[in-house]
């Protein structure tokens, strides 16, 4: 049965490229069939029918055709729940590899009528149901399986309704550009490493305000503190410098790619992935040295957003995909 349902789903969907924009529900769109209730409801009338037939009950005739006649209402009713439905992706807050992603969808009703029983579901998991005001709008969040690192996207949602008896199920699919990045998940026993002394002598935003020994000039750096500025030998015509002192050489740490030896590609990731949290909880300033990317050191909620994400996107050069590859066959 899910093979035969996939198939018609690919049928379905085929030259269908998934919308960066609302998808608004036409006709076309969508399908309806009875459910397992609506199976046995019809499966009652037939034998109803049978009876009637067999014993000319006039009643009996009458009692089939009124159930018949609130079935074929429901299948309607059911249809144009549906019909003219808008429904937009809204955003995905990145997760860690083993969470869950959140995915939001906004459900808009153009209608001047309300609509009841309108479901999401992605792939076998239950369907989250919400009621739509008339002339308004509501936000349904599905939570999908983050299973590893890098772009998650969640493919084909299900858009459903069984409204208003459940014997028969409206349905269409959806699918949207939309993505959640998955960092590494963190894992790893070994500790921080060791801070170096600044190579620069002063890193970007280190400048320091105490009162040690004046140790020169260098250039201007985006960053820099203005009282630091040698506005003096600026007005003169000259490169704009800043003035170093000796409290400047503070130590940095760097997460390097390196230290970590001849470990497999994911193993790393998880470890660095690691330090990054560790460093950022004790409040140190640290950089991200990556084979593919250099984050230069500093603290703070956007730095450590993006050495996740170049920890999440990072890319294995063609030497190192053999044994990732072997790597996650193994399961780890």
């Amino acid at each position: 049965m899910g093979a035969w349902r996939q198939r018609f789903e690919n049928w379905v969907m085929r030259g269908q490229r998934p919308a960066s924009e609302p998808v608004r529900l036409t006709r076309r769109r969508i399908y309806i069939l009875p459910t397992a209730q609506g199976y046995a409801f019809a499966t009652l009338l037939f034998l109803l029918f049978l009876w009637s037939i067999n014993y000319s009950n006039s009643m009996g005739f009458a009692f089939t055709f009124l159930l018949a006649a609130v079935a074929l209402n429901s299948m309607w009713q059911a249809h144009d729940n549906l019909l003219g439905l808008i429904v937009a992706s809204g955003g995905a807050e990145p997760v860690f590899a083993g969470q869950e992603a959140r995915f939001t969808f906004r459900l808009e009703n153009p209608d001047p009528k309300p609509r009841y029983g309108v479901g999401l579901q992605w792939r076998d998991q239950s369907p989250r149901y919400a009621d739509l005001p008339a002339s308004g709008a509501t936000v349904v969040t599905l939570t999908v399986p983050a299973e590893q690192r890098g772009w998650l996207r969640p493919g084909r949602i299900r858009v459903l309704t069984r409204y208003p008896l459940g014997l028969l199920q409206a349905w269409s699919w959806v699918e949207f550009e939309q993505a959640c990045l998955v960092y590494p998940q963190p894992r790893g026993r070994r500790p921080l490493p060791a801070a170096l002394p600044s190579s620069t002598g002063a890193g970007l935003g280190e400048q320091g305000l105490g009162s040690e020994d004046y140790a020169g000039f260098r250039l201007y750096a985006p960053g820099d503190s203005p009282r630091r500025i040698a506005w003096k030998a600026a007005t003169r015509g000259g490169p704009l410098l800043v003035k170093q002192f000796t409290d400047q050489a503070r130590p940095e740490l760097w997460l390097d790619w390196r230290l970590l030896g001849n470990d497999p590609v994911e193993p790393r990731l998880r470890q660095l992935c690691q330090w990054v949290l560790k460093a950022e909880g004790e409040g140190r300033r640290y950089g991200l040295l990556l084979p593919d990317a250099r984050v230069p050191p500093a603290q703070g909620d956007a730095h450590r957003r993006r050495c996740l994400e170049a920890l999440a996107l990072f890319t294995p050069n063609p030497a190192d995909r053999e044994s990732v590859d072997r790597f996650q066959r193994q399961g780890a």
